[in-house]
């Protein structure tokens, strides 16, 4: 058994707060860091780390865990009055971007930039930029204290359902081009998992609040232990039942904890497990992935064009279906540059074109650029839109109010009974 894995994790942890410390200084957010540490590490720069099977389960696991977390957090209140806008914020996220990046692939083929590039290429190309990755912008949300804000729980609830769009996108695109994806049985199954979702969340409503009502204060502990296990089946029936990505499942366990009266304990148990290890993790892990052929000068500036397209398309089309909901241009703004980033499912949906031969292997370099570079410039675009600054100096310090309630809440009978006032 080899013990590599140790130092791997060794570097990734002390890169990835060193870094972060650094851009830090640059008043950028520390997940720039973390995602700057693996670009230098990886294969892209001194090749140090590579991927492994341990450290791509491990970020995937982060992964889940931050979405769990951000459920936790969430207001439902205030992410069921931003279903209509979810909605729109997330169709026109699709539509936008799909339409931009097929235009954008035609007019690089009519300028020579992609020769012998197909109009299913160009297709796919659109599709490839419909998918976001909302773990970097909920970490950074929470950075700087908005993500249980109206914007916020707007992101939430449209990359919840961009999810489905772009699933259904995925699928059309892939029967279109002879990949032979049932498109009706997508749809059921895309059904059938909200259909399990919330009968899910009532029975475990209903469960966690049986127990925490027989333990009353004692064995704290048990309830973050259930919390994990619920979001790691969830997530587990998302991806393997139904084809929806796992970190809806995760995201469904979170609002269902949010549900109970522990839900604030829970969470602060989960955050000390995400900040020392998984999210630093899962953000290295993305620029470990990468790894850049020579790129040549036609290549280098069609993948910044494209980088540009990735994040305007977003912008436009989020903003305007926040626009469409009455949302002030400010708030538009910030909405669309949350719903920018993109990650790992924009990875797979290349891979998928790439397998079925639609996408060529020379288009995949600007792919990889277009999510690294969304991934580096979302959270500093999101901090110019929010001025820099967190909602108020109390969300600062959000952590250490999470660990001033555990240790509240883990003091035995005993001590909790010699404080009360005699």
């Amino acid at each position: 058994m080899s013990y590599h894995y140790l130092l791997d994790l060794a570097l990734i942890l002390l890169s990835t707060k060193l870094l972060g410390i650094a851009t830090g200084k640059f008043q950028m957010p520390r997940v720039v860091g973390a995602l700057l540490a693996g670009l230098i590490l990886g294969p892209a720069a001194l090749n140090i780390l590579s991927e492994t099977a341990f450290l791509s389960q491990l970020s995937e696991l982060g992964v889940i865990v931050i979405l769990f977390t951000a459920g936790m957090g969430t207001d439902l209140r205030e992410l069921r009055g931003a279903g209509k806008a979810g909605f729109l914020v997330a169709l026109c996220g699709v539509l936008v971007p799909m339409l931009m990046g097929t235009g954008f692939g035609w007019l690089a083929g009519q300028a020579g930039w992609l020769p012998g590039n197909t109009v299913m290429e160009n297709i796919f190309l659109g599709t490839v930029l419909t998918a976001t990755s909302v773990s970097i912008t909920v970490e950074t949300l929470k950075e700087l204290g908005h993500l249980d804000t109206r914007v916020g729980s707007t992101i939430l609830a449209a990359a919840l359902i961009d999810d489905v769009l772009g699933l259904v996108a995925l699928t059309v695109v892939s029967s279109m081009a002879g990949g032979g994806g049932n498109l009706l049985l997508v749809l059921l199954k895309i059904v059938l998992f909200f259909v399990f979702a919330v009968a899910a969340a009532y029975g475990s409503t209903r469960l966690f609040r049986r127990i925490i009502a027989s333990a009353h204060q004692k064995n704290l502990r048990r309830y973050p232990v259930f919390a994990f296990v619920l979001c790691l089946l969830l997530a587990y029936c998302a991806e393997e039942f139904f084809g929806v990505a796992d970190i809806i499942g995760a995201f469904v366990a979170g609002l269902v904890v949010a549900c109970t009266p522990k839900a604030g304990y829970i969470r602060s148990k989960f955050e000390p497990l995400s900040y020392l290890l998984l999210t630093p993790v899962f953000f290295a892990g993305i620029g470990i992935k990468v790894e850049l052929p020579q790129l040549n000068g036609t290549l280098a500036v069609f993948s910044l064009l494209l980088l540009a397209v990735a994040v305007l398309s977003k912008i436009i089309g989020c903003g305007l279906g926040a626009k469409l909901c009455g949302f002030d241009g400010a708030e538009c703004l910030q909405v669309g540059t949350g719903m920018a980033c993109r990650g790992e499912v924009a990875l797979i949906v290349a891979n998928r074109g790439l397998s079925m031969g639609v996408l060529s292997q020379a288009m995949m370099t600007p792919i990889v650029i277009t999510v690294v570079g969304c991934a580096v410039i979302t959270p500093v675009l999101l901090k110019l839109c929010f001025g820099g600054q967190p909602k108020s100096t109390a969300a600062g310090y959000a952590l250490a109010d999470h660990y001033h309630k555990a240790e509240q809440l883990e003091l035995t009978s005993d001590e909790m009974l010699r404080k009360k006032p005699q």
